[in-house]
């Protein structure tokens, strides 16, 4: 996935050149239960110390190239009530002509995720892993408009999609998601979470059907790479417990639910980088509780 520098826009602060992007939220999330590596890109101007400040916090990055050329930005405005979010700023960079390489050591691992990116990229990667026991994807409104026959070759290669309720209603063309699923399944994966921003998600799947609300944060601080936070929460657990079941599913809904609160508490990674495996547990012990009768 991505590796980028975000400038964000609150109703009450702005940050410039902040460290974001797709893969790395996922990266900060997923190394709190397990090791994670990174296959990205980077431009001459990423500080060499990020990546040595990634790799100390747990994530591998030496499948983080660097290539000539300014890193991928994004710049965005988001309304008071947090779900409306506009893009001002959009520079792919180096990432434009990105091609993955994947490390010859990580080619052989179990679980793999394909962040949003373009989804011939993400194929490219995934034809570069050996036998991987789960792939799960991510994807964005942009692919589906003008990326629709490449994304669903894609679909057909994978286990799990996940999407928001928009992209979920243009990749089906069906306005109840229930609905949309249903034929988001038929594409070829075995499971779709959608995700609802603040109302929680759903998993579902052709054995496992499962809602989540979201985890009740009383100081929301930025949402950028929330998505991508679950989605790190959510494949860290089934690696670390090395399985695929329904019930694993299930649990990996809540660390993905509980990683995604802690990203959202503050600018960038810095939500994330405060916690730690204690308090992760303790945080899922916690949404368990609230859902639990």
């Amino acid at each position: 996935g991505t590796l980028a520098f975000d400038s964000i826009e609150t109703p009450f602060e702005k940050r410039t050149e902040l460290l974001g992007g797709s893969a790395t939220h996922f990266a900060y999330a997923a190394r709190l239960l397990g090791p994670v590596e990174l296959v990205g890109v980077v431009g001459t101007d990423f500080p060499e110390e990020t990546l040595k400040s990634m790799s100390r916090a747990g994530i591998g990055v030496r499948g983080v190239e660097t290539a000539p050329g300014k890193t991928f930005r994004w710049s965005g405005r988001y309304e008071a009530d947090w779900n409306t979010r506009h893009t001002l700023d959009t520079q792919l960079n180096v990432f434009e002509h990105f091609d993955p390489k994947v490390p010859s050591a990580q080619r052989g691992s179990r679980f793999v995720f394909l962040a949003n990116a373009q989804p011939e990229v993400q194929m490219k990667a995934l034809a570069q892993m050996r036998a991987p026991e789960l792939v799960v994807c991510d994807t964005m409104n942009l692919w589906i408009d003008i990326k629709l026959g490449e994304l669903e070759e894609l679909l057909r290669k994978v286990h799990g999609l996940v999407v928001n309720e928009e992209e979920a209603r243009m990749l089906s063309g069906r306005r109840n998601l229930f609905q949309a699923a249903k034929v988001l399944l038929a594409k070829g994966p075995r499971f779709v979470i959608l995700k609802k921003g603040e109302h929680g998600a759903f998993l579902l799947g052709r054995d496992v059907r499962f809602a989540l609300p979201s985890y009740p944060v009383e100081d929301v601080v930025d949402p950028t790479g929330a998505g991508d936070s679950f989605a790190g929460g959510f494949m860290g657990h089934l690696a670390a417990v090395g399985e695929v079941t329904p019930a694993a599913l299930r649990r990996a809904m809540l660390c993905g639910t509980a990683t995604a609160s802690f990203c959202v508490e503050g600018f960038s990674t810095e939500g994330l980088e405060r916690t730690d495996r204690k308090g992760l547990d303790a945080r899922v012990a916690e949404l368990a509780s609230l859902v639990t009768p």
